[in-house]
């Protein structure tokens, strides 16, 4: 409906949004058939993989790939030896996506499922399912979702006594996660990008003084932080906005034209990535856009 009325009565040349999976996937035909370009904060692949998924001309995502996430996942789990895994996913879009990914990609990195689990969007206790993972005794536990679910895992399993490394998506990277997980959270490692550790990164990392301008702007100028502390979501939205105003720049509001300057979007270094777009790949960010990070007393650190 919110789509609808930009489109069709506030005639907008480009929307940035929605934030979830399946919010996304409703709003793509809408856009597709009126032709107007939408960058989306969206975790999960399907609204940009086309196939049985349908067309995504008209649609971009700022958050890497479902897929990318996993591979910098997997690629930590294989180095570190960790090969006997279970999986713990959402039954809502973003989860069935990640589940889809992690299966698939798991013999490329020479990974075995242990144990395969799932839980829905608002359940309170997986105390369950999480008593099977431990039961199939795999050396790592990868969680894939979003939200205050994610926290619940993590103290469930705490409540268990599961000492079992838990990790979890490129979606949790949030100062809310510890808050809500408490020292649950202690030593959880995920994938996410490098706004969460900025401060960690070389000085020669070409996105280092991008984050840094980003931060003292959320944080010192407009005082978001103080109701909606930095996470990896503020990241992609302010990526997905500057993609389109550079693009707007170079285009103007034509819709079509403005798409097309999206598309061809090269090198733009943004808070979550360096972005390269192309006709195939409306996200633009590879697994070198991410690294691994863990909660260290509270905080996010580079992962050991």
């Amino acid at each position: 409906v919110i789509a609808k009325k930009f489109i069709f009565n506030d005639k907008v040349a480009a929307i940035v949004g929605p934030t979830s999976t399946g919010e996304g996937m409703s709003v793509k035909k809408i856009v597709e058939e009126a032709g107007v370009p939408i960058f989306m904060t969206v975790g999960g692949d399907p609204v940009i993989m086309g196939g049985n998924f349908g067309p995504y001309t008209y649609v971009f995502k700022s958050p890497q790939r479902s897929s990318t996430a996993v591979r910098k996942l997997y690629g930590y789990l294989k180095a570190k030896g960790l090969t006997k895994v279970a999986l713990f996913t959402n039954s809502d879009a973003f989860g069935k996506d990640g589940l889809g990914w992690l299966e698939k990609l798991a013999p490329e990195f020479g990974l075995t499922l242990a144990a395969k689990e799932s839980f829905g969007p608002s359940d309170t206790d997986m105390t369950a399912q999480l008593t099977k993972i431990r039961n199939a005794a795999p050396q790592a536990i990868v969680v894939w979702t979003i939200g205050p679910v994610g926290s619940i895992v993590a103290k469930n399993k705490a409540q268990l006594g599961i000492t079992i490394p838990l990790f979890q998506c490129h979606g949790l990277p949030d100062p809310k996660y510890v808050e809500l997980a408490g020292k649950a959270s202690e030593g959880d490692r995920m994938p996410a990008t490098k706004l969460m550790v900025w401060d960690a990164l070389p000085d020669a990392d070409p996105q280092k003084q991008v984050i840094a301008e980003f931060v003292r702007l959320y944080r010192d100028v407009y005082k978001h932080d103080r109701e909606f502390p930095i996470n990896t979501h503020s990241g992609y939205a302010w990526d997905a906005i500057m993609i389109v105003a550079n693009a707007m720049k170079k285009a103007g509001t034509d819709p079509k034209a403005l798409r097309a300057a999206i598309e061809q979007t090269k090198g733009y270094v943004g808070v979550s990535g360096v972005y390269n777009l192309t006709p195939e790949d409306h996200n633009g960010l590879d697994v070198d856009s991410m690294v691994m990070v863990q909660v260290k007393n509270g905080k996010f650190v580079l992962a050991e």
